[in-house]
């Protein structure tokens, strides 16, 4: 029986997920990676701030699709044959215990993303993996067999090719070369330019939990976990997860909308009314500055109270309704205008890609090229930041290890 020769293009996560797999499941398989640039699992090591975000204990199926805005119906599937906790098995059986922190990202127990890498090298050199960086391919030719051509002039003949490239854009004009069509890509993932004097002078300051509404047009999306206030404008969580439901919407408004912001989304409004009534009684003499009844960072309080127009010498006894009102207003629905899109460089996402009409999710295998598979980010679907994306790249990438690697 000769020997399967497999290309796969991409030296990220998926590109080694899907060749360490496939070798594992089918040793006697050739299996070349092919990365453009120099350098290797480069959003692994980035990533969770240079811990790697490996994945996310949830560890259902149903709930777990509940995190990506794209591709859901697709990995329902796809989850109940490789999960989270395979993911966590692999690493554990291989030298890398994770962990599982309060929020449920895991990451390596060594804190760094460096692990991680070491350990897909590692494993891809005693497999017997060739990989090669510089190796921008150029064109894909598929007849008996696939013809991979690269912009050193170099031809290499193979029976079948992993495109695994992530966001960037030669993956998806390889795929259109080979018959696909795309779902336009659009930025996900990403922090909101504000320019607001409410949060002047507060970088750095943190909330948590709060509730955000994002308007668009005639788009409503929810959120609700920590903010993070920046140079900037507002990041952490709950902007990013709202930017991932909203990234369409947004990309359509010229990433303008507005934002309404519940700072203190744990009390209703009736129990935040009456708390700054006990104020009034309790500490009336107190400047209403220097008293915050709610939990929320002292320096957020003074400015809040700014834009509701009291002074910030007032005292508590003095506080007329029109300003009680006022008050409950910035606290519970303070509006926002979205001027544009920030960076988010260590999570960058990116929404759309491969049309998932074309590929079978079974298999990983597109319905318009035999022998060529997908895995990651260049098909459409995306996730929420938390680890979710690194699962679909390890799910979708074992998927098309275990059906790439069959003989004929």
């Amino acid at each position: 029986m000769s020997v399967l020769n497999i290309v796969v293009i991409g030296g990220g996560a998926a590109g080694f997920w899907g060749a360490i797999a496939c070798a594992e499941a089918y040793p006697q398989t050739h299996i070349m990676i092919l990365e453009s640039s120099g350098q290797l699992l480069s959003k692994v090591r980035i990533s969770g701030g240079g811990r790697c975000n490996v994945t996310h204990a949830c560890f259902d199926p149903i709930q777990l699709i509940g995190n990506y805005p794209r591709g859901a119906k697709a990995l329902r599937g796809a989850f109940s044959r490789f999960q989270p906790q395979d993911t966590v098995r692999w690493f554990q059986t291989h030298g890398v215990p994770l962990k599982t922190e309060a929020d449920g990202r895991m990451f390596p127990k060594t804190n760094d993303s460096e692990t991680i890498i070491a350990c897909l090298q590692r494993t891809a050199n005693q497999l017997g993996i060739q990989v090669r960086t510089g190796m921008s391919v150029t064109r894909i030719k598929h007849e008996d067999q696939f013809t991979v051509r690269c912009k050193s002039r170099e031809r290499l003949n193979c029976d079948r090719v992993l495109l695994a490239t992530g966001s960037h854009p030669l993956g998806y004009r390889l795929a259109q070369q080979l018959g696909h069509t795309l779902v336009p890509p659009v930025p996900s993932l990403f922090t909101f330019k504000i320019k607001d004097p409410r949060l002047q002078g507060l970088a750095g300051i943190a909330v948590d939990p709060v509730h955000l509404q994002l308007s668009i047009d005639n788009h409503k999306f929810d959120q609700s976990g920590p903010l993070l206030v920046t140079h900037w404008g507002l990041s952490g969580p709950a902007v990013l997860k709202l930017s991932a439901w909203g990234a369409r919407a947004f990309h359509q408004s010229r990433y303008q909308g507005e934002l309404t912001v519940n700072w203190v989304p744990a009390l209703s409004h009736e129990q935040l009314r009456q708390k700054l009534r006990e104020a009034k009684t309790s500490v009336a003499k107190r400047a209403i500055a220097n008293h915050c009844p709610v939990e929320l960072p002292q320096r957020l309080w003074q400015k809040l109270i700014a834009a509701a127009g009291i002074p910030p010498q007032q005292r508590w006894a003095d506080l007329s309704k029109q300003q009680l009102r006022s008050l409950l207003q910035e606290l519970i629905q303070g509006k926002f205008q979205v001027l544009e899109k920030g960076v988010f460089k260590d999570e960058f996402v990116t929404c759309g890609g491969v049309d998932l009409k074309q590929i079978n999710f079974k298999t990983m295998e597109s319905r318009c090229c035999p022998g060529l598979y997908f895995a990651g980010e260049v098909i459409d679907i995306d996730g929420i930041t938390g680890g979710f994306n690194f699962q679909n790249a390890w799910t979708t990438a074992w998927l098309a290890a275990q059906a790439m690697g069959q003989p004929d």
